[in-house]
C-alpha cells in the first residue's frame, strides 16, 4: 500500500491555514495571541475553544478534545489519517508524493485522478448548462415547481445534460481519451452523453469528491424509461457505497448525533433547505453495509424517512435489520400515505419526534396471522433487553391478541400470589373488570375515565355501563359478576393491580389511535406520543411499587 512522503505531510501542515479549517466549524475571534470559539465537538453556550494558529493545536477546556491540524480534521471529517491529509492537500493544491509505489501502482493512482478531474469538469459542464442556457429553462421550471430555491440547487451542483457529444467533444480537447470517457460512465456505447438531456445529481463521496451521477427523466419522449438512471458501475462509482449529500451533511449530523435518511435527491434538497441539514439518501430505500460505515464514523442514530410501501419492502427492511446489528439507534418516521420527504418539510422536526423504534415499526408490518405472531415472537425474543423491546412486547400483545414471551420480562402482574403474562384483549379486560366488580369504591374512581372504546367484547362494556351505573344489570351480566368475583378472590387482585391494568387499557387505546393515523395527522401523532410516554412512566412507577 501506498504511503505518503513525510516530506509531502509537511508541506501540507505547512500550507494549510489552521484559523482558516477550524473557522469553517466554529466562529472565532482572537484572543490575544490566539484564537477562541464555541467547541464544534460538543454544545455549549461560552466559548472555551482555543487555537493556537502558529503550531497549529487546539484545545477544548470543556470537553477536553485536542491535537494539531490532522487531528482536527480526522475529527471533523469522520477520515483516517491518510484521507485527513489527503483531504488538505485538494483543499490547498498540494501536489502528494507517495513511497513504496510500483509503477503500476503509481499507474493506477494517476488514472484515477485523472478520472476525478474528468468527474469534476464534468459536473461543472452540467451545471453551467442547466442555469446559463435556454435548453435549461424546463428543468429549472420544474426545480421551482418542486419549491427548491437556486441556491440549495447550486450547493448540491445540480445540472442538465444536453446530450449527444458536446462533452465528449470538450473532453477530448483537452486530452481525455474516449476510454477514460466511458470508465468515468460519461458517454455510452456510441460516443454520445450517457445522460441525455436529464437532470443531473453529481454523486460524491465523503470528501466530495464526484464520482458519478443521478440523472432524471425530463422529457416523456426520453429513450430511457426509468425515471432516474445512475452512472453504471465501474472503476469508480458504485452505487451500494455512496450515500448521497453525506459530504454537506457531515458537520450537521456530527453536531447533532443524528442522521435522517431518506430515499431521494429531491427530499435531501428539499429538508435541507428547510433547515434539516443531517439528511442523507440511500441511493435508494436499501441501506448497505459500505454507507452503514460511512455513517457510523458520525453518528449512532438513524432516522430513516421512506414513504409507506418502501418501508414495508423486503429490501428496506434488510436495511434496517443491518443498521440494528451494526450498533444503530433505528427509528422510523411515518409519512402521510402517498406523500414523500420532499411533500412534507413542514414541520418535521415534530415528525422526527413522532418517529417509532425499528422493533414497533416490525410489529406494525407483521400480518396478523399465526405466522406474523410468531415472527414477531421471534423478532422480540431475539432482541437485546431494553425499554424498547419492552414496549414492543406490550405492543405486540396488544396487537395479537396474545402474550407475546421475553424472558426477563415483567409484564403485567396479578398480585403477589399469581404473576404471570396478561394478554391485551379479553383477560385485561375482564381483570379489571374483577377489580371494579369486586370493589365499588375502585370502580367509582376508575371507570369514570373510561368508555367503550377501551374494551373489545361487546359484553364486557356493557358490564362497564352497568358498573358504572349507566345501565340495568340482566342474568348475563349478573353471572359474568359472578365469575368475576371468583377470579379476584382466586387471583388477590387489588388497588395496585387495578392502577397498573386502566394504565394498559388506555396505553393500547393510545396505540391504537397512533397506528391509524400512519403520521396522517402530524399535529394529534405528537400529541400522542406525549400521552404515550406519560402513560409509560407512569406505569414504570406502578410496576416498581408491586414488585
Amino acid at each position: 500500500m501506498a504511503i505518503i512522503a513525510q516530506a509531502s505531510i509537511d508541506q501540507v501542515k505547512a500550507a494549510a491555514d489552521m484559523v482558516e479549517v477550524v473557522g469553517a466549524r466554529t466562529q472565532l475571534r482572537k484572543v490575544g495571541a490566539r484564537w477562541s470559539g464555541r467547541c464544534p465537538f460538543h454544545e455549549e453556550r461560552t466559548p472555551s475553544f482555543s487555537v493556537n494558529a502558529v503550531d497549529k493545536l487546539f484545545y477544548c477546556f470543556g470537553c477536553g478534545m485536542k491535537g494539531d491540524l490532522i487531528t482536527f480534521v480526522k475529527e471533523t471529517e469522520g477520515l483516517d489519517f491518510a484521507g485527513a491529509v489527503e483531504w488538505l492537500a485538494e483543499r490547498y493544491r498540494i501536489t502528494l508524493a507517495y513511497e513504496e509505489m510500483s509503477p503500476q501502482a503509481e499507474a493506477k493512482r494517476e488514472r484515477r485522478a485523472r478520472l476525478l478531474s474528468l468527474l469534476e469538469q464534468a459536473a461543472a459542464f452540467y451545471e453551467r448548462n442547466l442555469w446559463d442556457s435556454a435548453a435549461g429553462a424546463g428543468a429549472r421550471e420544474y426545480l421551482a415547481g418542486r419549491r427548491l430555491a437556486e441556491a440549495v440547487c447550486h450547493e448540491y451542483r445540480l445540472g442538465l445534460s444536453p446530450g449527444g457529444t458536446v462533452l465528449a467533444e470538450k473532453a477530448r480537447a483537452k486530452g481525455y481519451s474516449q476510454a477514460e470517457l466511458v470508465a468515468a460512465g460519461l458517454v455510452n456505447r456510441r460516443g454520445n452523453d450517457y445522460y441525455a438531456g436529464r437532470l443531473v445529481f453529481p454523486l460524491a463521496d465523503a470528501r466530495g469528491r464526484v464520482l458519478g451521477f443521478g440523472a432524471r427523466r425530463m422529457r416523456e419522449d426520453d429513450p430511457i424509461p426509468a425515471k432516474y438512471v445512475n452512472s453504471p458501475e465501474g472503476e469508480l462509482f458504485r452505487k451500494g457505497s455512496i450515500v448521497y449529500g453525506l459530504d454537506r451533511a457531515r458537520s450537521a449530523i456530527t453536531k447533532e448525533d443524528r442522521a435522517v435518511v431518506v430515499e431521494g435527491y429531491t427530499d435531501v434538497l428539499a429538508l435541507h433547505q428547510a433547515g434539516l441539514g443531517a439528511t442523507v439518501a440511500s441511493m435508494g430505500t436499501a441501506l448497505t453495509e459500505p454507507q452503514l460505515k460511512e455513517l457510523r464514523r458520525l453518528t449512532g442514530h438513524l432516522f430513516l424517512c421512506f414513504d409507506a410501501d418502501a418501508a414495508g419492502e423486503a429490501a428496506t427492511i434488510r436495511g434496517m435489520e443491518l443498521a440494528v446489528r451494526s450498533g444503530f439507534d433505528v427509528r422510523i418516521v411515518p409519512l402521510p400515505s402517498g406523500k414523500d420527504p420532499a411533500d412534507a418539510v413542514d414541520g418535521f422536526e415534530a415528525r422526527l419526534a413522532a418517529s417509532v423504534g425499528y422493533l414497533i415499526h416490525r410489529v406494525q408490518l407483521a400480518p396478523q396471522s399465526q405466522e406474523g405472531f410468531d415472527e414477531v415472537q421471534a423478532l422480540i425474543k431475539g432482541a437485546p433487553p431494553g425499554p424498547e423491546r419492552d414496549e414492543a412486547a406490550r405492543y405486540a400483545t396488544d396487537r395479537f391478541g396474545l402474550p407475546v414471551q421475553v424472558a426477563g420480562q415483567s409484564a403485567i402482574v396479578v398480585g403477589e400470589a399469581s404473576r404471570k403474562l396478561l394478554g391485551a384483549g379479553d383477560r385485561l379486560e375482564r381483570d379489571f373488570l374483577a377489580i371494579c366488580a369486586a370493589r365499588p369504591d375502585l370502580a367509582e374512581r376508575y371507570l369514570g375515565g373510561l368508555d367503550d372504546r377501551h374494551f373489545d367484547n361487546p359484553l364486557h362494556r356493557r358490564l362497564r355501563a352497568h358498573l358504572a351505573g349507566e345501565i340495568e344489570g340482566d342474568e348475563e351480566l349478573v353471572g359474568l359478576r359472578a365469575e368475576l368475583d371468583a377470579t379476584v378472590a382466586d387471583e388477590g387482585l387489588d388497588e395496585g393491580v387495578a392502577r397498573e391494568l386502566v394504565l394498559r387499557l388506555e396505553e393500547r387505546l393510545v396505540r391504537r389511535e397512533l397506528a391509524e393515523l400512519s403520521g396522517e395527522d402530524l399535529a394529534r401523532t405528537v400529541e400522542l406520543q406525549g400521552v404515550l410516554a406519560r402513560i409509560r412512566d407512569a406505569l414504570g412507577k406502578v410496576e416498581s411499587e408491586l414488585r
